[in-house]
């Protein structure tokens, strides 16, 4: 009887073990369904994508790695919209979660991210080193097929930094690298919105290279990937390059349609620097056909947006100068402890350099005392022989 009462509390156990852990399972398959719907909203709706990042951190509850998709998942919206700022914020708490995760691949998911962000604000130095280490992690990851998007997106960073402090033909060598890294990634809609980026990046890579025809090919061929996954902003960024080109070669009605239908994209993402630039195009080109009220409207709407964009890099420089002040704060303290530790060795040292020289010398006079006492004796006893 107590046999068949241990194991029928052993099988409900048993089934309740399996019940919760079929229910975790399954909770955890949807929040990646999510994500990966999300991931694909980043440049569509930002704002849809930074509650969603936010929900799942909630609902990860004791699960750390979701915790860091979700708050990766955010700063990368946040990335899109160009507040950098914030985009730290999140990714810092990411990457703090990291020694609990044992995850690799977000590991190198994450320390990629990171060099991007510094990529970003522009702390090149930072950036390189994070891309380092993230290349190291992906070279000793063992399953390849997993890490052709992070590899395409770190040689496309690092295209992106050489392209600001060396060249432009050494940036397109990279970012070609980073293109051929993404066609093999399994991640298709993912892999478009990478390449749609990067070829944008080499349009102007060729603008730079006064290679008119191939900027607008590389500016056509970015907007048409971004149009297939319904990357708005990219699809806009694509359109204000190809505008560029129109506008150099005084194609001005062509640019202004090309603008404008920006405009109608960029409306559903506030992307600031994205606005800033199709407004700056439609009122030079505004101004080179002569029609004053236009531009005297889009030359206004440029300026305002300037003004904000100059309040939000004023954070980001801050958030960027705060980095810096952390890290030297940690140097400092790293040297002061080295020092410290410098002294108390050589204080040590002084000290049984000291004791040495001390137990010799007593030694040595004990040693004195005894010949003296010897001597002694011996005087002693010769005087009392006489």
């Amino acid at each position: 009887m107590k046999t068949s009462n241990y194991s029928f509390w052993l099988y409900l156990l048993i089934g309740c073990v399996f019940t919760t852990q079929t229910f975790y399972a399954q909770n955890y398959r949807k929040l990646d369904s999510i994500i990966n719907v999300a991931g694909n909203e980043i440049y569509v709706n930002p704002d849809h994508v930074i509650e969603v990042g936010q929900t799942i951190v909630k609902s990860a509850g004791d699960n750390v790695n979701y915790k860091i998709k979700g708050y990766k998942l955010v700063s990368d919206a946040y990335s899109s919209k160009r507040d950098y700022e914030k985009s730290l914020e999140y990714l810092i708490k990411a990457s703090e979660l990291l020694d609990q995760s044992n995850d690799d691949l977000l590991k190198i998911t994450i320390v990629n991210k990171t060099g991007i962000q510094y990529h970003q604000l522009k702390v090149y130095d930072k950036a390189i080193q994070h891309l380092d280490q993230a290349e190291q992690l992906i070279a000793d990851y063992p399953n390849k097929d997993s890490i052709h998007s992070e590899l395409g997106k770190n040689y496309i960073v690092r295209g992106l930094i050489y392209k600001e402090n060396l060249s432009c033909a050494i940036a397109i060598a990279f970012i070609d690298r980073g293109i051929a890294q993404l066609l093999k990634s399994k991640d298709k809609a993912d892999a478009a919105t990478k390449i749609s980026i990067a070829i944008y990046n080499k349009g102007n890579c060729y603008l730079l290279l006064n290679d008119n025809k191939k900027a607008l090919e590389n500016f056509q061929q970015s907007a048409k990937l971004a149009q297939e996954v319904n990357a708005k902003s990219l699809e806009a960024f694509a359109l204000k390059g190809s505008a560029k080109v129109y506008a150099l070669e005084g194609k001005n009605s062509d640019a202004i349609n090309a603008l404008n239908k920006a405009v109608e994209l960029s409306s559903e993402v506030n992307d600031l620097i994205l606005n800033q630039e199709i407004y700056r195009g439609l009122a030079e080109n505004y101004l080179a056909i002569n029609e004053w009220d236009k531009y005297k409207i889009n030359q206004g709407k440029f300026i305002d947006i300037q003004k904000l964009i100059k309040d939000r890099e004023r954070n980001s420089v801050s958030e960027s100068l705060d980095v810096k002040e952390v890290e030297l704060k940690i140097k400092q303290e790293d040297s002061s402890k080295r020092f410290y530790y410098l002294v108390l060795l050589l204080f040590v040292i002084l000290s049984l350099g000291i004791f040495f020289f001390y137990v010799i010398i007593k030694r040595k006079r004990k040693e004195v005392e005894a010949i003296k006492n010897q001597i002694f004796v011996l005087q002693n006893k010769k005087a009392k022989e006489v």
